[in-house]
Protein backbone atom coordinates (compact mmCIF):
# COMPACT_ATOMS: atom_id res chain seq x y z
CA UNK A 1 0.00 0.00 0.00
CA UNK A 2 1.28 3.22 -0.94
CA UNK A 3 1.14 6.38 2.07
CA UNK A 4 1.01 10.08 1.28
CA UNK A 5 0.39 12.94 2.86
CA UNK A 6 -1.72 13.66 -0.57
CA UNK A 7 -3.32 11.96 -3.63
CA UNK A 8 -3.97 14.28 -6.36
CA UNK A 9 -6.57 12.91 -9.11
CA UNK A 10 -5.43 14.59 -12.39
CA UNK A 11 -2.36 15.47 -13.91
CA UNK A 12 -3.40 18.49 -15.91
CA UNK A 13 -1.90 22.16 -15.25
CA UNK A 14 -4.29 22.64 -11.96
CA UNK A 15 -3.10 19.49 -10.35
CA UNK A 16 0.59 19.97 -11.36
CA UNK A 17 1.26 23.28 -9.42
CA UNK A 18 -1.16 22.23 -7.05
CA UNK A 19 1.24 19.02 -6.43
CA UNK A 20 3.76 22.25 -6.56
CA UNK A 21 2.12 24.00 -3.60
CA UNK A 22 1.94 20.58 -1.65
CA UNK A 23 5.66 20.11 -2.42
CA UNK A 24 6.96 24.09 -1.27
CA UNK A 25 5.05 23.15 2.17
CA UNK A 26 6.86 19.97 2.67
CA UNK A 27 4.32 17.60 1.83
CA UNK A 28 4.34 14.25 0.16
CA UNK A 29 1.68 14.04 -3.01
CA UNK A 30 1.42 11.28 -5.66
CA UNK A 31 -0.82 11.81 -8.60
CA UNK A 32 -3.06 9.52 -10.81
CA UNK A 33 -4.36 10.10 -14.21
CA UNK A 34 -6.49 8.14 -16.37
CA UNK A 35 -4.78 9.56 -19.66
CA UNK A 36 -0.82 7.93 -21.10
CA UNK A 37 0.44 11.37 -20.53
CA UNK A 38 1.29 14.22 -18.36
CA UNK A 39 -0.84 17.73 -19.36
CA UNK A 40 -4.87 16.92 -18.95
CA UNK A 41 -6.95 18.68 -21.23
CA UNK A 42 -4.41 21.08 -22.32
CA UNK A 43 -1.90 18.55 -24.12
CA UNK A 44 -4.85 16.29 -25.19
CA UNK A 45 -7.07 18.66 -26.66
CA UNK A 46 -5.62 21.70 -27.53
CA UNK A 47 -1.58 21.22 -27.17
CA UNK A 48 -0.81 23.62 -29.88
CA UNK A 49 -3.62 26.40 -28.96
CA UNK A 50 -2.93 29.81 -27.73
CA UNK A 51 -3.92 30.35 -24.15
CA UNK A 52 -3.93 34.42 -22.94
CA UNK A 53 -4.99 34.80 -19.30
CA UNK A 54 -2.26 32.97 -17.37
CA UNK A 55 -0.73 35.74 -15.76
CA UNK A 56 2.66 37.45 -16.66
CA UNK A 57 2.67 35.34 -19.52
CA UNK A 58 1.31 37.11 -22.81
CA UNK A 59 0.53 33.64 -24.70
CA UNK A 60 1.91 30.24 -24.57
CA UNK A 61 0.34 27.16 -25.93
CA UNK A 62 -1.26 24.20 -23.86
CA UNK A 63 2.37 22.34 -24.60
CA UNK A 64 4.30 24.98 -23.54
CA UNK A 65 2.27 25.32 -20.48
CA UNK A 66 2.59 21.85 -19.40
CA UNK A 67 5.89 21.38 -19.80
CA UNK A 68 6.81 24.85 -17.65
CA UNK A 69 4.69 23.56 -15.04
CA UNK A 70 6.87 19.65 -15.05
CA UNK A 71 9.52 21.98 -15.06
CA UNK A 72 9.01 23.95 -12.21
CA UNK A 73 8.09 20.40 -10.39
CA UNK A 74 11.47 19.55 -11.48
CA UNK A 75 13.29 19.84 -7.54
CA UNK A 76 10.80 17.64 -6.18
CA UNK A 77 10.47 13.53 -6.82
CA UNK A 78 6.99 13.15 -7.19
CA UNK A 79 5.36 9.67 -8.42
CA UNK A 80 2.81 9.88 -11.58
CA UNK A 81 0.84 7.36 -11.70
CA UNK A 82 -0.77 7.22 -15.14
CA UNK A 83 -3.16 5.57 -17.32
CA UNK A 84 -4.56 4.75 -14.59
CA UNK A 85 -8.36 5.35 -13.04
CA UNK A 86 -9.07 6.16 -9.25
CA UNK A 87 -11.90 3.50 -9.22
CA UNK A 88 -12.73 3.57 -5.17
CA UNK A 89 -12.09 5.56 -2.10
CA UNK A 90 -13.65 4.61 0.98
CA UNK A 91 -12.66 5.33 4.68
CA UNK A 92 -10.83 4.10 7.35
CA UNK A 93 -9.79 5.51 10.54
CA UNK A 94 -9.34 8.85 9.39
CA UNK A 95 -7.38 7.74 6.16
CA UNK A 96 -8.75 7.74 2.79
CA UNK A 97 -8.09 4.08 0.98
CA UNK A 98 -7.97 4.94 -2.79
CA UNK A 99 -8.11 1.91 -5.42
CA UNK A 100 -6.91 2.34 -9.09
CA UNK A 101 -8.26 0.23 -12.19
CA UNK A 102 -4.64 -1.43 -11.56
CA UNK A 103 -4.94 -2.94 -8.49
CA UNK A 104 -2.77 0.04 -6.87
CA UNK A 105 -4.01 1.37 -3.33
CA UNK A 106 -3.40 4.24 -1.81
CA UNK A 107 -3.72 5.31 1.91
CA UNK A 108 -4.15 9.45 2.32
CA UNK A 109 -5.94 11.56 4.79
CA UNK A 110 -6.21 13.99 2.03
CA UNK A 111 -7.87 12.98 -1.97
CA UNK A 112 -7.38 16.18 -4.35
CA UNK A 113 -9.98 15.90 -7.34
CA UNK A 114 -8.20 18.15 -10.03
CA UNK A 115 -9.90 15.93 -12.84
CA UNK A 116 -11.01 18.76 -15.53
CA UNK A 117 -15.00 17.87 -15.86
CA UNK A 118 -13.90 14.23 -15.15
CA UNK A 119 -11.43 11.40 -16.24
CA UNK A 120 -11.20 11.47 -20.24
CA UNK A 121 -12.36 8.01 -22.44
CA UNK A 122 -11.86 7.50 -25.65
CA UNK A 123 -14.17 7.55 -28.04
CA UNK A 124 -14.41 3.71 -29.78
CA UNK A 125 -15.01 1.63 -32.90
CA UNK A 126 -18.71 1.22 -32.89
CA UNK A 127 -18.95 -2.89 -33.58
CA UNK A 128 -19.40 -4.93 -30.72
CA UNK A 129 -16.77 -7.30 -31.77
CA UNK A 130 -14.02 -5.08 -31.32
CA UNK A 131 -14.16 -5.13 -27.35
CA UNK A 132 -12.45 -8.31 -27.03
CA UNK A 133 -9.19 -6.96 -29.16
CA UNK A 134 -8.84 -4.25 -27.34
CA UNK A 135 -5.08 -3.69 -25.54
CA UNK A 136 -4.45 -6.86 -27.76
CA UNK A 137 -4.20 -6.03 -31.19
CA UNK A 138 -6.66 -2.48 -31.28
CA UNK A 139 -5.51 0.43 -29.33
CA UNK A 140 -7.00 3.96 -28.76
CA UNK A 141 -3.48 5.36 -27.80
CA UNK A 142 0.75 4.61 -28.51
CA UNK A 143 2.35 3.66 -25.64
CA UNK A 144 5.22 1.59 -27.47
CA UNK A 145 5.47 2.40 -31.27
CA UNK A 146 8.00 -1.17 -31.73
CA UNK A 147 5.34 -3.73 -31.79
CA UNK A 148 4.14 -2.57 -35.27
CA UNK A 149 7.22 -2.96 -36.55
CA UNK A 150 6.76 -4.96 -39.91
CA UNK A 151 3.12 -5.00 -39.71
CA UNK A 152 0.15 -4.06 -41.04
CA UNK A 153 -1.12 -1.23 -39.12
CA UNK A 154 -4.82 0.14 -40.00
CA UNK A 155 -5.69 3.83 -38.47
CA UNK A 156 -8.63 5.45 -38.06
CA UNK A 157 -9.23 9.09 -37.74
CA UNK A 158 -8.40 12.66 -39.27
CA UNK A 159 -6.97 14.55 -37.00
CA UNK A 160 -3.62 14.99 -35.77
CA UNK A 161 -2.80 11.79 -33.90
CA UNK A 162 -3.98 9.59 -36.69
CA UNK A 163 -1.84 11.56 -39.01
CA UNK A 164 0.84 11.60 -36.92
CA UNK A 165 1.21 7.78 -36.51
CA UNK A 166 -0.06 7.39 -39.90
CA UNK A 167 3.30 9.20 -40.80
CA UNK A 168 5.69 8.09 -37.95
CA UNK A 169 4.54 4.15 -38.22
CA UNK A 170 4.98 4.31 -42.29
CA UNK A 171 8.49 4.08 -41.54
CA UNK A 172 8.43 0.88 -40.49
CA UNK A 173 5.16 -0.68 -40.98
CA UNK A 174 2.24 -1.23 -44.01
CA UNK A 175 -0.05 2.10 -43.04
CA UNK A 176 -3.67 2.25 -43.90
CA UNK A 177 -5.46 4.98 -43.02
CA UNK A 178 -8.98 5.49 -43.38
CA UNK A 179 -10.83 8.06 -42.33
CA UNK A 180 -14.82 9.06 -42.91
CA UNK A 181 -14.37 11.95 -44.79
CA UNK A 182 -12.30 13.68 -47.70
CA UNK A 183 -11.07 16.67 -45.90
CA UNK A 184 -8.51 15.44 -43.00
CA UNK A 185 -8.65 18.26 -39.94
CA UNK A 186 -4.40 17.77 -39.43
CA UNK A 187 -1.62 20.75 -40.04
CA UNK A 188 -2.09 21.04 -43.49
CA UNK A 189 1.75 20.07 -43.18
CA UNK A 190 1.12 16.82 -42.10
CA UNK A 191 -1.51 16.31 -44.36
CA UNK A 192 0.46 16.85 -46.96
CA UNK A 193 3.27 14.86 -45.93
CA UNK A 194 0.50 11.86 -45.60
CA UNK A 195 -0.64 12.39 -49.51
CA UNK A 196 3.30 12.71 -50.61
CA UNK A 197 3.87 9.35 -48.63
CA UNK A 198 0.55 7.77 -50.79
CA UNK A 199 2.20 8.66 -54.14
CA UNK A 200 5.09 7.21 -52.85
CA UNK A 201 3.56 4.00 -52.10
CA UNK A 202 4.10 4.43 -48.70
CA UNK A 203 0.81 4.23 -46.94
CA UNK A 204 -2.80 3.63 -48.36
CA UNK A 205 -5.38 6.10 -47.77
CA UNK A 206 -9.13 5.35 -47.90
CA UNK A 207 -11.52 8.41 -47.13
CA UNK A 208 -15.65 8.27 -46.66
CA UNK A 209 -14.48 4.71 -45.39
CA UNK A 210 -15.73 3.56 -41.55
CA UNK A 211 -14.97 0.70 -39.87
CA UNK A 212 -17.84 -2.70 -40.51
CA UNK A 213 -16.32 -5.28 -38.95
CA UNK A 214 -13.31 -6.54 -37.10
CA UNK A 215 -12.42 -10.48 -38.38
CA UNK A 216 -10.92 -12.58 -36.10
CA UNK A 217 -10.65 -15.20 -33.36
CA UNK A 218 -8.23 -14.49 -30.21
CA UNK A 219 -5.90 -12.37 -32.96
CA UNK A 220 -6.95 -9.47 -35.26
CA UNK A 221 -7.02 -10.97 -38.60
CA UNK A 222 -8.40 -8.33 -40.75
CA UNK A 223 -11.27 -5.70 -40.79
CA UNK A 224 -13.75 -4.80 -43.32
CA UNK A 225 -14.77 -1.44 -44.28
CA UNK A 226 -18.02 0.24 -45.84
CA UNK A 227 -18.13 3.05 -47.82
CA UNK A 228 -21.17 5.88 -47.49
CA UNK A 229 -21.89 4.54 -51.02
CA UNK A 230 -22.39 1.09 -49.76
CA UNK A 231 -18.86 -0.53 -51.02
CA UNK A 232 -17.08 -2.66 -48.75
CA UNK A 233 -13.16 -4.17 -48.50
CA UNK A 234 -11.69 -6.33 -46.91
CA UNK A 235 -7.76 -5.00 -45.60
CA UNK A 236 -5.67 -7.52 -43.98
CA UNK A 237 -4.77 -5.91 -40.80
CA UNK A 238 -2.37 -6.58 -37.57
CA UNK A 239 -2.85 -3.93 -36.06
CA UNK A 240 -6.14 -1.11 -35.90
CA UNK A 241 -5.66 2.51 -34.22
CA UNK A 242 -8.83 4.52 -33.37
CA UNK A 243 -8.05 8.68 -32.91
CA UNK A 244 -11.80 9.81 -32.70
CA UNK A 245 -10.86 12.17 -30.22
CA UNK A 246 -11.65 11.51 -26.38
CA UNK A 247 -15.62 12.22 -24.46
CA UNK A 248 -15.43 13.69 -20.39
CA UNK A 249 -16.76 11.15 -18.16
CA UNK A 250 -17.92 11.69 -14.48
CA UNK A 251 -16.96 8.23 -13.77
CA UNK A 252 -16.64 6.44 -10.73
CA UNK A 253 -16.62 9.89 -8.83
CA UNK A 254 -20.13 9.96 -8.93
CA UNK A 255 -20.10 6.86 -6.18
CA UNK A 256 -17.84 8.71 -3.66
CA UNK A 257 -20.70 10.64 -1.66
CA UNK A 258 -19.82 13.70 -2.99
CA UNK A 259 -22.38 16.71 -3.28
CA UNK A 260 -22.56 16.36 -7.20
CA UNK A 261 -24.90 19.34 -8.77
CA UNK A 262 -24.74 19.03 -12.39
CA UNK A 263 -21.45 16.82 -13.11
CA UNK A 264 -19.58 19.61 -10.55
CA UNK A 265 -19.02 18.89 -7.33
CA UNK A 266 -20.03 21.85 -5.11
CA UNK A 267 -17.05 23.39 -2.30
CA UNK A 268 -16.29 25.90 0.15
CA UNK A 269 -14.14 28.43 -0.33
CA UNK A 270 -12.39 28.32 1.99
CA UNK A 271 -10.36 25.13 1.94
CA UNK A 272 -12.21 23.54 -1.67
CA UNK A 273 -13.31 20.68 0.37
CA UNK A 274 -16.11 18.75 -0.39
CA UNK A 275 -18.91 17.84 1.84
CA UNK A 276 -16.80 15.07 2.52
CA UNK A 277 -13.84 15.71 5.13
CA UNK A 278 -10.61 15.21 3.46
CA UNK A 279 -11.93 15.44 -0.02
CA UNK A 280 -11.15 18.55 -2.22
CA UNK A 281 -12.12 19.66 -5.95
CA UNK A 282 -10.78 22.21 -7.71
CA UNK A 283 -10.36 23.88 -11.36
CA UNK A 284 -12.99 22.88 -13.83
CA UNK A 285 -14.80 20.06 -11.82
CA UNK A 286 -15.83 22.75 -8.82
CA UNK A 287 -18.50 24.56 -8.38
CA UNK A 288 -19.52 27.66 -5.83
CA UNK A 289 -20.75 30.95 -5.93
CA UNK A 290 -18.82 33.10 -8.66
CA UNK A 291 -16.62 30.63 -9.75
CA UNK A 292 -14.97 31.29 -13.63
CA UNK A 293 -13.63 28.94 -15.05
CA UNK A 294 -10.33 29.92 -15.64
CA UNK A 295 -6.53 27.79 -15.60
CA UNK A 296 -5.25 30.76 -13.02
CA UNK A 297 -8.50 29.81 -11.20
CA UNK A 298 -7.50 26.22 -10.19
CA UNK A 299 -3.93 27.69 -9.26
CA UNK A 300 -5.63 29.51 -6.70
CA UNK A 301 -8.26 26.65 -5.68
CA UNK A 302 -5.34 24.50 -5.15
CA UNK A 303 -3.24 26.71 -3.66
CA UNK A 304 -5.67 27.03 -0.23
CA UNK A 305 -6.14 23.20 -0.66
CA UNK A 306 -2.55 22.27 -0.41
CA UNK A 307 -3.10 24.34 3.05
CA UNK A 308 -5.70 22.67 4.42
CA UNK A 309 -3.90 19.42 3.69
CA UNK A 310 -1.25 20.60 6.08
CA UNK A 311 -4.20 20.19 8.71
CA UNK A 312 -4.86 16.57 8.39
CA UNK A 313 -1.59 15.54 7.16
CA UNK A 314 0.36 16.69 10.19
CA UNK A 315 -2.34 17.53 12.96
CA UNK A 316 0.39 17.92 15.66
CA UNK A 317 2.05 20.70 13.36
CA UNK A 318 1.28 24.82 12.78
CA UNK A 319 0.98 25.33 9.55
CA UNK A 320 3.32 28.74 9.73
CA UNK A 321 2.70 30.57 5.88
CA UNK A 322 6.29 31.91 4.54
CA UNK A 323 7.21 33.96 1.52
CA UNK A 324 9.62 31.91 -0.59
CA UNK A 325 11.46 35.00 -1.20
CA UNK A 326 12.13 34.90 2.41
CA UNK A 327 12.02 31.79 4.11
CA UNK A 328 15.40 29.37 3.66
CA UNK A 329 13.26 26.35 4.28
CA UNK A 330 11.27 26.91 1.03
CA UNK A 331 14.51 27.57 -0.90
CA UNK A 332 16.20 24.75 0.47
CA UNK A 333 13.03 22.66 -1.02
CA UNK A 334 13.51 24.53 -4.19
CA UNK A 335 17.15 23.33 -4.08
CA UNK A 336 17.80 27.29 -4.22
CA UNK A 337 20.68 28.80 -2.22
CA UNK A 338 19.55 32.31 0.04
Amino acid sequence: MNKTDALIIGAGPTGLFTAHQLKLIGLECEVVDNLDKIGGQCIELYPDKPIYDIPAVPECTGEELTNNLIHQLKPFDIKFHLSERVDEVKKDNGNWIVKTSKGKTFSTPNVIIAGGVGSFEPRKFAPKECEKFENKSLFYSVKDKTIFQGKTVSIFGGGDSALDWAVELSKSSKVNLIHRRDEFRGAQATVDKVKELEKSGKLNIFTKYQLSKANGSKQLESIDIKHDEGEIKNLKTDYLLGFFGLIMQLGPIANWGLNIDKKTIEVDTEKFETNQKGIYAIGDICSYPGKLKLILSGFHEGALAARACFKLARPDEKYRFEFTTTSSNLLKRLGKKE
